[in-house]
Order: C-alpha cells, then structure tokens, then sequence
C-alpha cells in the first residue's frame, strides 16, 4: 500500500521509520518532511494548510491511506476534509480536535464530567485577568488558549511575572489568544499518557515522561520538548486505572454525548499528585518527542494496528511491546527556544553507525545539494532503546557527541528522575 505521512519533525520521522517496517509498504510519502524522512519516503513539499493541493496529490499518487502527525492541521478539519473526498486518514475529526485547539473546551468537559483538573478561571481582557491575579494563592499557572508549540504556559512565582505573563499572551505572542486561562499551580509530577481509538475501542498506548524546560534541572523557558523516557517511573497499575476510570473513560464519553467519537491517538498531559492523577492537557495526537520514545519499543506492525482502527475492529488486535526502556535526547539549535540560526550545516551524520537499538530522528533539517542543515530550533532526537535507562542515556550522549554538532546543544539530565 501507498502511505503519506504529514508533517515534517521527529515524531514524523519515528512514524516513517515505523512504518517501513511493514510488508504491507509499497511507498511512502511524507508531506513536507525532513532530511531524515528523506531516506526512508519521499518528500513531498506542500504546506499542509493548502487543503486542495495536497486532495490533488493524494489522489494522483494512489495514496491508500494518510497519517496527520501535528497537531494544526488536525485543528483545521484536515482530517474531515480529506475524509469527505474519500480519502482513508488516521487521526481526529475538527470537532474532538477542539480538545487540544481550545483549552477552554477542554476544560468545561472537565467541569461537566467531573474530571480531575487544576481549579481555573478564564478571561477575555487584560484588566479582569489582572483583578483576578490579585486574588490568587501563588504561584499559579497562565496559559494561553489555543495552540501554542508547547509554549504557551507560564509557571509565575511572582504577581509580577503573572502581569507580563498575561501582557504576552494578549499582544499576540502565541498567535492570536482571545483567551487567557489562569489556574491553580498543582504541586506533582507531569507523566504523559497515550490511548489509541478506532471510536468504539481504545487500547493504552504507552507512558512517557517529558522534559519541557530548555535548561537541565527543568529550569529556563519551557520548549516544545527537550527529551523523553518511556515508560514513566510513575506508571503502575492502580495508577493507569485511575487515570483510565477518572479521566479518560468521561472524556470519552463527553465526546459521544456530543455526538463525536475519538479516532487517532489521544495524549493525556497528566499532573500526578500523591498516585492522584489530575489533567492538565489534551493533545489530539502522539507526542513529540513523547513518540520517539515509544514507537521504537512498539513489536506489532503499526500498519496493521492503524488498519484495524480505520475497520473499528481494534478490538482484534493483540499489541505487543518490547519489555525495555527508551530514552530520547533532543539537540537544538544555539539559542532555541529563542532566536537561532538555520542552514548551518551537520558534518557527521553519515559516519554515524548505529545498532538496532540506536535510532537517530531527524527533526528540523533539510537536505541541499546532499549535504543536511538545520532548519529548527529542535533538530535531531537521538533515542537508544535497552533494559536500563542509564545505558540509554550514557549512549545517546556518545552518539551526540560523535556527531559533533558546533552548533547545538542538549540536555546531559534527560531521566534524571529514574537515574541520577
């Protein structure tokens, strides 16, 4: 069969390399993708905004099924539309995509079903927003709603953190917000938990722990991810039953009261606070770099699952795992998640011989004249998958350090929680 991966970052280059692994793969097509992608499809480079460009080159290319990776286009109703054209696609309608698209949707499910969730309040204006902080226990939480990367959270310590925090959002840093949501810092421990739905049946899909702040011991500004181990040290079963009873099983069922179903993957941003777990997010699809860190630990062929959920007949899959533990360190550019330079050149990559555990995902990197340069501010994850997550990490890091970026830096602590 013939498969278009949209999107162009790490999580897209794990799906392709997933994928591959399939004998049911004639071709693969990943729309725009990356210098990674590359090698595995082909690129295909069309702005997945441009909805009737990319229907015209999936139904020239025989394209017998398609994957949205990010989350954007899920928002804009790429799946409902590609669906409406007969089209066979992977991944949420518009509709249920409102979980991730607008926090404040999420949260009045919550307030509805009973969902365990941080004490919030939302606001229009600046002024009210403001009256409000004057009245709240700190530190507290300011987000904007809508999309953001990742990005658009504040932690504020101070009131006057809060007031910049709120003056951001509103003169438009995170794109237009025409919302800002203020809640109750909740005192824990983030885990990052995935199910897998064909409408009718869910099966969990892993556990992971991100690593969002740029600097080591989780201090700096927060970024669209610096690292990731799966599964979470927090991860036991009293715990995933909790978390299932409490808050995925109402979301769920908040969807069909709403005469929608869930179909892809949803990513559950959990705070847990005493084996409590409390949602902070949804994302509508699988993580990044929360993905490279599971898929490689996935045994069952991915397009066989993906095809059981388009068929609703997930219930008759058996999902086997490998029993060991991943670990994934991003590399950015210098300066990220601020201002950083594109087109600086990566010498090394090629002389880089890696093990079948060892897995090197290309994020923001482009392909020129058979030379890769960066083109983003994350743009590699290295991933090394064995029985012990200080081997993971000691090993990414020589893999690193072989490639020899000058211009990129990471993280030495990612998994500091289950090994330092």
């Amino acid at each position: 069969m013939n498969v278009a991966i949209l999107g162009s970052g790490g999580r897209e280059h794990a799906i392709c390399q997933k994928i591959s692994e399939s004998k049911k793969i004639k071709k693969i097509f990943c729309i725009p993708g990356n210098a990674g992608t590359g090698k595995l499809a082909q690129n295909i480079n069309i702005e997945l905004s441009n909805f009737k460009m990319l229907l015209k080159f999936l139904k020239n290319n025989s394209i017998d099924l398609v994957l949205i990776g990010p989350e954007k286009p899920l928002v804009d109703g790429l799946a409902d539309f590609l669906k409406l054209n007969k089209i066979k696609v992977f991944g949420p309608n518009k509709k249920v995509s409102r979980l991730e698209g607008s926090k404040i949707f999420t949260k009045n499910l919550c307030k509805k079903y009973n969902i365990p969730t941080a004490n919030y309040g939302i606001f229009k204006n600046s002024k009210s927003a403001n009256l409000f902080i004057n009245k709240c226990k700190l530190p507290i939480v300011i987000k904007a709603d809508g999309l953001a990367s990742g990005k658009g959270v504040y932690i504020c310590q101070k009131k006057v953190e809060a007031i910049i925090a709120i003056d951001e959002i509103f003169n438009g840093k995170f794109g237009l917000a025409e919302n800002v949501l203020i809640e109750e810092f909740l005192d824990g421990e983030e885990m990052s938990f995935f199910i897998i739905s064909d409408g009718k049946t869910f099966y969990e899909f892993g556990t992971a722990q991100d690593h969002k702040r740029v600097g080591e011991g989780d201090q700096g500004k927060n970024t669209g991810g610096m690292g990731a181990y799966s599964p979470s040290r927090l991860e036991n079963k009293i715990l995933n039953k909790k978390i299932i009873d409490k808050i995925i099983n109402p979301t769920l069922k908040g969807l069909k009261d709403l005469n929608t179903k869930f179909e892809g993957f949803l990513y559950a941003g959990l705070m847990i606070v005493n084996n409590e777990p409390f949602l902070i997010e949804y994302n509508v699809r699988m993580g990044d770099p929360e993905c490279q860190a599971i898929l490689p630990k996935l045994k069952s062929d991915f397009i066989e699952i993906i095809e059981a959920c388009l068929n609703k007949n997930l219930k008759s899959m058996n999902l086997e795992w490998h029993e060991s533990k991943s670990l994934c360190i991003v590399v950015c550019s210098k300066g990220y998640p601020d201002e950083y330079q594109n087109n600086i050149e990566i010498l090394n990559l090629d002389k880089i011989e890696l093990k079948d555990n060892e897995y090197i995902f290309h994020a923001g990197t482009i392909n020129t004249n058979k030379k890769i340069y960066s083109n983003g501010g994350r743009v590699l994850n290295v991933v090394v998958r064995s029985d012990n997550f200080k081997k993971d990490r000691d090993q990414a890091i020589k893999i690193i350090n072989k490639i020899n970026w000058k211009n990129g830096f990471f993280r030495k602590d990612i998994g500091y929680k289950v090994i330092d």
